[in-house]
């Protein structure tokens, strides 16, 4: 059983720990580098960091500590002509690019930092801390009934999704397949990404009539006009589109059991013979041990739904074989994130 060591010399290390209780200083500085668009400022190329504070507007005592913090936090690189994005922040957090991922750093700032101050509240009473409708639909329904809040949880979705989009360009032979269907598409990113990938699929986006002005402005500059369309349902209420693939990505982890259930039910009528489920997400490692952001994804999911949960992919494929899927095969993607892949 561990104890106190006899003697301080052997006390084990307090970094780590310390590193975890200030974590939210880290997330905080590149929040607020986001939202007064610091790396879209240096989208042209490198600033000194006199002209760099002046064009967003900081006051001179401490904007120095704040872009020399992004530079210690891998966000910023500094050399002799100054400050200048990263590889992957100039990808990722530049406004207006297409693979720009802000929106999920935006509902972050803006919704999900003060939300887990309510952690405690919510592990003792097991209930949501949005304010939401406590039902499944609850959140849903409060999102989609303001188009503000709807605009910026359909860019944090794209953001979350992107590195797996590139990811299942790749990672999932496309060859035999025509046609796929997102449930749950969002803006379309996943979808832009795939079909440009592979000239030969066509495509449709499944999602809430409400997410149709959203899709329809990221088609109408991806060129895919012939091969990508979006079509407007409830996916409980409604059938899923026909294709011969389906993907739902952070789809079933918002949901309780049952409600999962049922949607791998209907992607099993929607697809023929041959056709393939996709399911990505953060998907928890077999021992619950490793993958940090997947278990904290699940206790997002405590703070803003009723019954949604992370879970691994043992258990996915077990629903998947409890619904009628002949086999089913567990891949990694992007960075925490893996899939599912089951044929009928």
């Amino acid at each position: 059983m561990p104890h106190a060591p006899a003697d301080p010399a052997d006390a084990p290390p307090i970094d780590h720990l310390m590193e975890l209780a200030s974590g939210f200083m880290a997330s905080k500085v590149l929040l607020v580098a986001a939202r007064i668009d610091l790396f879209t400022e240096l989208r042209a190329g490198p600033l000194d960091g006199e002209a760099l504070r002046d064009r967003l507007g900081l006051h001179p005592r401490s904007a120095r500590d704040f872009f020399d913090a992004l530079v210690a936090l891998g966000a910023l690189d500094r050399g002799p002509e100054g400050y200048r994005n990263t590889p992957a922040a100039d990808y990722y957090l530049v406004r207006g690019r297409p693979a720009f991922a802000g929106g999920f750093l935006e509902m972050n700032d803006r919704r999900m930092y003060g939300l887990w101050a309510d952690l405690e509240t919510a592990l003792r009473t097991g209930a949501p801390q949005n304010g939401s409708a406590e039902d499944d639909d609850g959140m849903y329904a409060d999102l989609y009934a303001d188009p503000e809040r709807l605009t910026v949880f359909q860019e944090a979705m794209t953001g979350l999704s992107m590195g797996s989009a590139h990811a299942l360009a790749e990672a999932f032979d496309w060859s035999g397949y025509r046609t796929v269907a997102d449930v749950g598409c969002a803006e379309g990113a996943v979808l832009t990404h795939l079909l440009h990938r592979h000239p030969h699929l066509h495509g449709t986006g499944f999602d809430l009539p409400a997410v149709g002005p959203c899709f329809q402005r990221r088609l109408d500059g991806s060129g895919l006009a012939g091969r990508l369309a979006f079509r407007a349902g409830d996916f409980f209420a409604d059938p899923l589109p026909p294709a011969d693939v389906l993907i739902m990505g952070h789809i079933i982890s918002g949901f309780s059991r049952s409600r999962a259930r049922t949607l791998l039910d209907k992607a099993y009528e929607a697809l023929p013979e041959g056709g393939s489920l996709i399911v990505y997400e953060s998907l928890l490692d077999d021992e619950r041990r490793e993958n940090v952001s997947g278990l904290l994804m699940s206790l997002t999911m405590l703070l803003e739904t009723p019954g949604g949960f992370e879970y691994t992919g043992p258990e996915c494929q077990q629903w998947l074989t409890a619904t009628g899927f002949a086999r089913s095969s567990v891949h990694p993607l992007s960075g925490p994130e893996s899939m599912i892949v089951a044929v009928k």
